[in-house]
């Protein structure tokens, strides 16, 4: 087998015994740099998810009844024990999704960050908060927040530790179980997470992780489960978010985007395409929040278009488990093949290749060069359908008012950019743009990696957040307890009802006048 230095026997077998899975049935992830075997995992049946569910349930009982400081001493530990074994988990995630190693590291950041984020915020976000009763001196109203029991998270295969981790963190530190299925090339890394948890202090069998085929065993997850947290495309979303209105159940589901990107006339050319590449070909384009679309000055455009071709054709892109590596591959042969379509059949179609446009077998099965299109129609598949690798396209344009119209004519609405030297100017512009996240002056990481802002989408790109205050709510029910102190609610026995609803009456004119209601 092919596998990074970290991937020991030892720790394979440590890994094994994290999946809820009663068969003996197996199968084999790719290390993806070569092509080869990396590691032969359990597979999970549609007992084992229903198995899975009711352990977690169990644990979630006595979790549940902790105060949220002891709940919140595991994670400070959980964060130590990341950060310490940091390299352990960069090797498993170059090694199951061919990244960079730089690519590597961000990804790891996500789960550390939200992490102490929480630590900081959950306390006063889930304590008990006083409301105002209906007559304040007669009733005390309380609000509290319930976890919603087992929620079950569905993760992508292209940042698997992050989004697994960063959403079921939340979850956990709310109160709740968790039932996590990750996609089956890349579980290595959230079953290292979930070691990570439980050598933290995490009670047993709280977090469950089961593996197999995403429409079988994500679909039981579905069925199963109090709530639904998922990352992935929006075809998929939305036979989740389907199937979760059947049962009255909530989800939250961050979707796919064809994310755009405006240079205004102000901006400086060097810099926004040297930023601008990061932000198109971070894990070789495989991000949810990608640029794929820029838009730029016809003034400016030859320039820029110049500056961005010259900062791509820099990016140093090979396998291995170095920090060498700008770029690295592509995860699978499906991305593969879905990039050499839209590249070709825009070739074919009248557009014209600045740089790349080609995979690179000799680097590895999966990889494909950093790609730069211009004159590209909405004839061509990748003009609105979402690319997810290494490709964006440069697009002309004359007033601001075209870009902005030009940027929002998607279905889609996860993240834009906006670069320009006048940051009040190009703050303005980012509001007009229908995202859920928007960066000034830089592609992605400014507004994901403020863990205080809530991250999601708009349109075909999602419902729900994740981080801030709405990303560990959303795994809590709102319950109010309102505690009658005296009966002023109904009339005195002495007192007619007619009398009554008149001093209803007046006294509903002096608490709007007074401002208590």
């Amino acid at each position: 087998m092919s596998r990074p230095p970290a991937l020991t026997d030892t720790l394979l077998d440590t890994l094994h015994t994290r999946v809820c899975a009663s068969t003996s049935d197996t199968y084999t992830s790719t290390e993806v740099f070569t092509g080869g075997d990396l590691a032969v995992l359990p597979s999970s049946t549609v007992t084992d998810v229903h198995t899975a569910y009711e352990r977690a349930a169990r644990a979630q009982q006595e979790w549940a009844a902790r105060p949220v400081e002891d709940r919140l001493a595991v994670f400070h530990r959980f964060h130590a024990l990341l950060i310490r074994d940091r390299e352990i988990l960069i090797d498993l995630l170059q090694a199951e999704t061919g990244k960079s190693r730089r690519d590597a590291f961000e990804e790891l950041c996500e789960p550390a960050l939200v992490t102490s984020y929480y630590l900081r915020t959950a306390r006063k976000l889930l304590r008990p908060k006083k409301r105002a009763g209906l007559l304040p001196a007669a009733i005390k109203l309380t609000e509290l927040r319930q976890p919603k029991g087992v929620v079950g998270i569905i993760s992508p295969w292209n940042y698997p530790f992050a989004l697994a981790l960063g959403d079921l963190i939340p979850a956990l530190i709310a109160g709740n179980g968790v039932v996590v299925k990750p996609d089956s090339q890349t579980a290595l890394s959230p079953l290292f997470g979930a070691d990570l948890l439980y050598r933290a202090g995490l009670p047993e069998d709280l977090l469950q992780v089961v593996l197999g085929d995403g429409p079988t065993i994500g679909g039981a997850v579905v069925d199963t489960c109090d709530y639904i947290g998922f990352t992935g495309s929006t075809s998929t979303g939305a036979l989740i978010g389907a199937r979760a209105g059947e049962r009255l159940i909530g989800c939250s589901l961050e979707l796919g985007g064809k994310n755009p990107m405006i240079v205004l006339d102000d901006a400086d050319v060097a810099v926004t395409a040297r930023s601008a590449v990061r932000g198109c070909f971070a894990n070789a384009g495989q991000l949810c929040l990608s640029l794929e679309r820029i838009y730029v000055p016809d003034a400016i455009f030859d320039r820029f278009a110049d500056a961005f071709v010259a900062e791509a054709g820099r990016l140093r892109q090979e396998a291995g488990y170095s920090y060498s590596a700008d770029i690295g591959s592509l995860t699978s042969q499906r991305a593969l093949k879905t990039v050499s379509e839209h590249v070709d059949d825009a070739r074919a179609k009248g557009a014209t290749v600045l740089t790349g446009g080609r995979p690179r077998p000799d680097l590895g099965p999966y990889f494909y060069e950093p790609t730069v299109l211009t004159d590209v129609t909405p004839d061509m598949l990748c003009h609105a359908s979402e690319t997810f690798g290494p490709v964006v396209t440069l697009y002309p344009y004359a007033t601001e008012a075209e870009a902005v119209s030009l940027a929002n004519d998607t279905d889609y609405g996860l993240n834009a950019s906006v670069y320009g030297r006048d940051l009040v100017r190009a703050s303005q512009v980012a509001a007009r743009l229908r995202t859920g996240t928007v960066n000034v002056n830089d592609g992605y990481a400014s507004a994901f990696g403020s863990t205080d802002a809530p991250m999601g989408g708009m349109g075909a790109s999602g419902l729900g957040r994740r981080h801030g205050a709405e990303g560990l709510l959303r795994y809590t029910e709102v319950q109010s307890v309102a505690a009658q102190k005296v009966d002023m609610l109904n009339p005195p026995k002495w007192m007619p009802h007619g009398a009554y609803s008149r001093f209803m009456a007046a006294s509903l004119r002096l608490m709007k006048k007074t401002r208590l209601r």
